[in-house]
């Protein structure tokens, strides 16, 4: 599904350079969970922008499905993420003026699908996820593990191939989340590819693959 190739990233302040990641080159299979490690400001994220093309590399090629997007222009990488790439981050980026539902059925609104497809989505999303209950509230009346079940549900309602998932249990305590995790690997069973950037050992056990990363360089791949 994904294919990187000496992948390297700089980024410029003033006349300094900072190699965010160094020649990386890495390989992740339809229906894989991997995992990525390493310790703050060595890559994890960075890698994980450049995978779901939010960011483009300075130099090296990646493969989406067999095709070249690497120097995609922004619209073409835009139009590829939305049919087939989901995110979901440690600060939930819920729209604090939409309700739950609008929050999750807004990926639906942005390909055009029809109002009653729509709801039918989204309900059945959300009652899958057991947060139906919560339609209605606005996401200042959740708790954060049940922000974070409404981000995920953002995330799958548009049937992505991929979910790139950044500190998904950053702000939640323990119980929210065994909580998503146990979501994301129930996604996962039923064939989401899933990357995960995570600084925790244990939820990245759940994972098919670790991979550490340490000043820009993969050091060390570990299959589960």
């Amino acid at each position: 599904m994904l294919k990187v190739q000496n992948l390297v990233k700089n980024y410029f302040s003033g006349n300094i350079k900072t190699k965010a990641l160094n020649k990386v080159n890495l390989e992740i299979s339809k229906g894989e969970f991997v995992a990525i490690m390493g310790p703050s400001g060595c890559g994890k994220s960075t890698l994980l922008n450049i995978l779901g093309m939010l960011d483009k590399p300075s130099k090296g090629k990646i493969y989406f499905n067999n095709l070249e997007v690497s120097q995609y222009s922004e619209k073409k990488r835009t139009n590829l993420r939305k049919k087939n790439i989901s995110f979901v981050f440690q600060s939930f980026n819920l729209i604090d003026e939409l309700s739950v539902y609008e929050n999750v059925e807004l990926p639906l609104l942005y390909l055009n699908v029809p109002s009653k497809t729509r709801e039918k989505e989204v309900k059945n999303v959300l009652e899958n996820m057991k947060i139906l209950h919560k339609k209605n509230h606005f996401p200042q009346q959740l708790s954060g593990g049940q922000q974070q079940i409404v981000a995920i549900a953002r995330a799958v309602i548009s049937k992505p191939k991929l979910i790139l998932a950044d500190e998904p249990t950053g702000n939640l305590d323990s119980l929210n989340g065994k909580e998503v995790m146990k979501l994301l690997t129930k996604l996962n069973k039923n064939g989401t590819t899933i990357i995960m950037v995570t600084h925790s050992l244990s939820e990245a056990k759940k994972s098919h693959r670790i991979i550490r990363l340490f000043d820009g360089y993969i050091i060390t791949e570990n299959f589960q």
